[in-house]
C-alpha cells in the first residue's frame, strides 16, 4: 500500500508536469495577452507560467483563485483544464513542503516519498475544492495533505503488523494515559484508562501489548549505554549480552514431565529407575544389590521405561 501511494503521487506529478510541457506553443509569452498562441491561450483565459513551481507563496495564493475560478468553467480532459491543474498543483508543491517537514525527523529520512505522499493530498484537495464556498485553498488543502501522511506513517511505520484497530486503540491510549496522568497526578491504571476510553481492561491491555509492536529496537545497539556513554565505549551490543539457549532447560522439562509418571511406579520400579540412571550403575550390579538376576533386572527395567514413554506420549 505505501509504494502504490508514492508511486500514484509520482504518476500524478509526471501527468501535471507533461500536460504543461508545451499546452499553447512557444513558453514565457503571456497566453492570455497576445494570438500567439493560436487561440489556445485566449480560449482558457488563463496566463502562461513558465515555472509554477517557483511562484511565491503569496502570489500562487492570488494566481490560485484566477486558475480555480477558471479551472471550474473549462471541460475536463481538455488541454486548457489540465494546464490549469497542473499548474495549480506545481504552485502549491510548497504547501506540501511545509507540512511534510514537520516530520522531517520521521519517516528513516525518506523525505522524498513523504513530499510525494502529501502531494496525493494535494492533488485530492484541488479536484475537490470549490471555490464558490469562499475558503481559502490554504485551509482547505493543508487537512488534506495531513491526512495522506498520517495515513502513511499509519499503514508503514509500525515494525510488526498490527490490525488497524489496535493502531487506533494504541494511540487512544496514549492521549488517555497523557490525560489521566495530568489530572491524577500519576500513572492511571488500565482499569482507569479502559473506562475513560469506554472499552473493557481485556481491550485495554491488549492495546497496550499492541504498542510492543511499534518499534523494534536493534541488536546492534549499545548494552545499557548510560550518561558519561560507558556503553557506548566498551563495545557491547544488546546482542553480545544475550543469553544462549541453556541446555539444562530441556532436561528440567523432561523431569516435569516425569515427576507424576515416576510417583505412580511401585517401590522396586523406582529403585531400579534411580540406581540406573540416578547411580548409574549396571544392571549386573542393580541385581546384586536387589538380590535377583541381570535379566531379571533388564526385563523390569524395559518394562518401566516402556510405560514411562508412553505416558509422556499420551500426556504431549
Amino acid at each position: 500500500m505505501n509504494d502504490q501511494r508514492v508511486s500514484r503521487a509520482r504518476r500524478e506529478c509526471q501527468a501535471s508536469l507533461a500536460s504543461r510541457a508545451t499546452p499553447f506553443g512557444a513558453v514565457g509569452v503571456d497566453r492570455a495577452a497576445g494570438p500567439a498562441g493560436g487561440g489556445r491561450g485566449e480560449a482558457s483565459g488563463l496566463p502562461w507560467i513558465e515555472e509554477a513551481g517557483q511562484v511565491a507563496p503569496r502570489d500562487a495564493r492570488e494566481l490560485s483563485k484566477l486558475f480555480f475560478d477558471r479551472l471550474g468553467t473549462l471541460e475536463e480532459g481538455t488541454r486548457e483544464h489540465e494546464y490549469a491543474r497542473g499548474t495549480l498543483i506545481e504552485m502549491n508543491l510548497t504547501l506540501v513542503h511545509y507540512v511534510a517537514s514537520r516530520y522531517r525527523h520521521r519517516g528513516n529520512g525518506q523525505m522524498e516519498d513523504i513530499v510525494q505522499v502529501g502531494t496525493v493530498g494535494l492533488i485530492k484537495a484541488i479536484d475537490r475544492f470549490d471555490v464558490s464556498r469562499g475558503f481559502e485553498f490554504t485551509s482547505f488543502a493543508v487537512p488534506w495533505i495531513l491526512g495522506e501522511i498520517k495515513r502513511y506513517f499509519r499503514d508503514t511505520s509500525w515494525a510488526v503488523h498490527v490490525p488497524r484497530r489496535l493502531q487506533e486503540l494504541r494511540a487512544g491510549l496514549s492521549r488517555s494515559q497523557e490525560r489521566l496522568a495530568s489530572a491524577l497526578g500519576r500513572e492511571p491504571t488500565v482499569k482507569e484508562l479502559a473506562a475513560d476510553l469506554e472499552v473493557t481492561e481485556e481491550e485495554a491491555l491488549e492495546g497496550i501489548m499492541a504498542a510492543n509492536g511499534y518499534a523494534a529496537g536493534s541488536l546492534d545497539a549499545p548494552h545499557d549505554p548510560n550518561d558519561d556513554g560507558e556503553g557506548h565505549r566498551n563495545g557491547r551490543s544488546l546482542a553480545d549480552v544475550m543469553g544462549d539457549p541453556d541446555p539444562a532447560i530441556e532436561v528440567f522439562e523432561h523431569l516435569h514431565a516425569l515427576a507424576p509418571l515416576l510417583a505412580e511406579l511401585d517401590e522396586r520400579e523406582r529403585r531400579i529407575i534411580e540406581m540406573r540412571f540416578g547411580q548409574e550403575m549396571t544392571q549386573a550390579e542393580i541385581g546384586s544389590v536387589l538380590g535377583i538376576s541381570q535379566m531379571h533386572v533388564s526385563r523390569l527395567l524395559s518394562r518401566t521405561l516402556a510405560r514411562l514413554r508412553t505416558g509422556l506420549l499420551t500426556s504431549d
